[in-house]
């Protein structure tokens, strides 16, 4: 009985030093410092690939509108400024809008002289309707698919199907002459589908000096072979003229042709240039072989480029 009594008594004492019973125990609230921020790493970086420059290609050239007009020549009647009555033949270029050459004969021929020596032909640049003469294809280097000019030729007065004028001396005809040539260069910028603004001339003798003579509206540059002060006006005057317009005059003579050599060694420009030949060879017989200069055909193609700004 003392031993169950004592035994309570210190269990009392044990549940006394203990206290109340204590709640569920809060964990300490503890200050610390907020987070930095996190950022995110940086993204790794590769190093640019060159960068080439993009080439844009040129404009495509338009591709020339073919021409329905057939290649035969038209023949074709007009009137100089005095009121004589002209003849002329137009051989159609393959291209509509075309350059349209005129080409001015000799004293000693026709216009049916530039077909005779093919350079109508040539120029036309339509062969097979239109061939050059086989004695005078090696005369002139082929001529670029696609290039084709229109031509225009004429008789001066007196001469073949133009008013004929017997008896009259050169020295009163002369002067209707250059009335000629300008006609024939105003007529061939209103001839069907060519380039009004892309008209020049090329002559022979007489026509070497009527294509600068009568170069004004109508006319951007001249070719000429053996010139002479033919038709009563200075050559070198006129080179001067046509020259100051910024228009190409090129001269072509032998160094044994008397008046032809002075013409064109007497005369200059910034557009001017001249070409000499040994011999005595006259006008239209430079394109005729065997005695024409070899390289004369390629002398008028670089002409041809260089009045009508070809590549």
């Amino acid at each position: 009985m003392k031993t169950r009594i004592f035994a309570a008594i210190l269990i009392v004492a044990l549940l006394t030093a203990c206290g109340p019973e204590a709640g569920p125990t809060q964990p300490a609230a503890t200050t610390e410092p907020p987070a930095a921020p996190t950022e995110p790493p940086p993204a790794a970086t590769e190093a640019p690939a060159e960068t080439q420059p993009v080439e844009t290609p040129p404009p495509a050239e338009p591709t020339p509108e073919l021409s329905s007009q057939p290649a035969a020549a038209q023949r074709v009647e007009f009137q100089a400024e005095d009121g004589a009555a002209l003849v002329g033949y137009f051989y159609p270029s393959k291209f509509v809008g075309a350059p349209v050459v005129v080409l001015m004969h000799w004293a000693g021929g026709d216009q049916t002289d530039w077909t005779k020596v093919g350079l109508a032909q040539w120029l036309q640049n339509r062969l097979d309707e239109n061939p050059i003469p086989e004695g005078q294809v090696e005369v002139y280097p082929p001529m670029p698919e696609d290039l084709s000019f229109s031509v225009f030729t004429f008789d001066f007065r007196t001469f073949g199907e133009s008013d004929q004028m017997a008896g009259v001396p050169y020295s009163q005809i002369t002067p209707g002459w250059v009335m000629d040539a300008k006609a024939a260069y105003a007529t061939a910028a209103t001839m069907p589908e060519v380039d009004p603004n892309l008209v020049a001339g090329i002559g022979s003798s007489i026509g070497a000096d009527g294509v600068v003579d009568g170069c004004y509206d109508n006319c951007i540059g001249a070719l000429s072979l053996s010139p002479g002060n033919y038709l009563a006006l200075p050559y070198t005057d006129e080179v001067k003229r046509v020259d100051e317009a910024g228009k190409p005059v090129w001269c072509v003579a032998a160094e044994g042709d008397g008046p032809a050599y002075a013409a064109c060694s007497n005369s200059s420009g910034e557009h001017y240039l001249s070409k000499f030949y040994p011999g005595d060879i006259h006008g239209t017989a430079l394109l005729m072989p065997p005695n024409n200069p070899p390289d004369i055909g390629q002398v008028v193609l670089d002409w041809l480029k260089t009045v009508f700004s070809l590549a």
